[in-house]
């Protein structure tokens, strides 16, 4: 169960990163990429844009991990692995930015919430992980 909601989850983010390319300045602003956005564009106007398909890319895998896991979709090479590795970058990613910014005095509510979401997302692959009784690798 936790690894199919932490699946669809990261479809969900998958298809939002999509959706938001077609309001990309307000998208990259609400996500607080906007100056890095920026930045990447004064290099080659299409950069933002292929990455944020990179991403939505890498979020639609790690769903299909998730949901291969659990058997509601075709089996996937390395599986345990690819469920373990998912929640520790999920874990890197969330509670590594809550430190960064606590240290820096950089926090914003926004940064906060995406970190404590991506917390959650990690919870629910490792737990997922551990309850499996057997993943294929």
């Amino acid at each position: 169960m936790m690894l199919t909601i932490g699946g669809y989850l990261n479809i969900l983010i998958s298809f939002g990163h999509i959706a938001g390319l077609f309001r990309a300045e307000q998208m990259f602003r609400l996500t607080g990429v906007a100056h890095q956005m920026k930045e990447l564009s004064a290099l080659h106007y299409t950069l933002p844009y292929a990455l944020t398909v990179f991403v939505a890319l890498v979020f639609f895998v790690f769903g299909l991990y998730g949901l291969s896991a659990t058997k509601k979709w075709m089996w996937l090479p390395f599986q345990k692995s690819g469920i373990y590795l998912i929640s520790g970058i999920y874990f890197l990613r969330g509670l590594g930015e809550l430190l960064a910014d606590g240290l820096s005095g950089t926090s914003t509510l926004t940064g906060t919430f995406y970190s404590i979401i991506a917390v959650g997302i990690a919870i629910l692959y490792l737990s997922g992980g551990l309850k499996l009784k057997r993943l294929r690798d």
